[in-house]
């Protein structure tokens, strides 16, 4: 994969984790159009990357990311602004729906579209000294990345409604009582510990994990009735693979199961 990037470094290793460091740092990593579009042409190589198996996203400096370019926020008007959201939320959902597991490692403050972006990956695990937040209402607008709502998914819209109408930030171990990040560990570790994360996933069935992935968001917004039947449909396409034959037999003879992605 190329690393011809300006605002983003990145690293693919033996194991196919692909690492994405926001490097923007004297800036706290903000989310500026140059950076937006090269998150875009990253995700959309690695969705067709076999060699990427998994992601793990974490920023340079005392930042994870602070938030969208402020300087491009003030310059947006009804119109321009809509597409301002339009562009950050396409990116977002391209990570979201990626069909490759991703941990974001929160390693300093997540703000605004910080927050957005780490909430579009699969799991969140933040050191112990970060904030998050979602303070656009002190600018006198709304989350437009997609913020308003997967934040009430993911902590309920009682909670959702406490951080984006009072702009305020909380920390990690809230964050993690909270249901917003799944980890919480020291600045020392994040990395050491969001790898192992991401290893304990990418080590399983790779159609079991796309399959998993995509049942859980697309019935997340349906009836329990009618995301059952996408289960059901996901759950017999996963027993046709060589895998389940693997991961049963392996199984049954108290072994660890050897997975070939077939």
């Amino acid at each position: 994969m190329s690393d011809d990037y300006q605002n983003v470094k990145v690293d693919l290793d033996d194991a196919g984790m692909l690492m994405l460091t926001l490097s923007r740092p004297e800036k706290l990593n903000a989310l500026n159009e140059t950076t937006l579009t090269e998150l875009r042409r990253i995700l959309m190589s690695a969705k067709k990357d076999d060699a990427v198996k998994g992601l793990l996203i974490t920023g340079e400096g005392k930042a994870f990311c602070a938030g969208a370019d402020i300087n491009r926020l003030a310059e947006v008007n009804a119109l321009t602004g809509k597409r301002f959201a339009e562009q950050g939320q396409m990116v977002f959902n391209l990570l979201e729906n990626l069909s490759k597991p991703s941990v974001i490692a929160i390693n300093g403050y997540a703000f605004g579209g910080g927050c957005e972006l780490a909430m579009a990956g699969t799991l969140r695990v933040a050191a112990d000294t970060v904030q998050l937040g979602q303070p656009e209402i002190k600018l006198g607008v709304i989350p437009g990345y997609g913020g308003t709502q997967r934040l009430s998914r993911l902590v309920g819209k009682g909670r959702a409604l406490e951080l984006c109408l009072t702009g305020r930030n909380i920390t990690a171990m809230e964050a993690l009582n909270w249901g917003l990040v799944n980890q919480v560990t020291s600045s020392d570790n994040l990395i050491k510990d969001s790898k192992a994360l991401l290893a304990s996933i990418i080590c399983m069935a790779p159609a079991a994990i796309k399959a998993t992935l995509e049942v859980i968001h697309q019935g997340s917004d349906l009836s329990l009735h009618d995301a059952q039947k996408i289960e059901a449909a996901h759950f017999g396409l996963v027993c046709s693979t060589k895998d389940k034959s693997e991961g049963v037999t392996a199984f049954l003879e108290k072994r660890k199961a050897n997975f070939t992605g077939t």
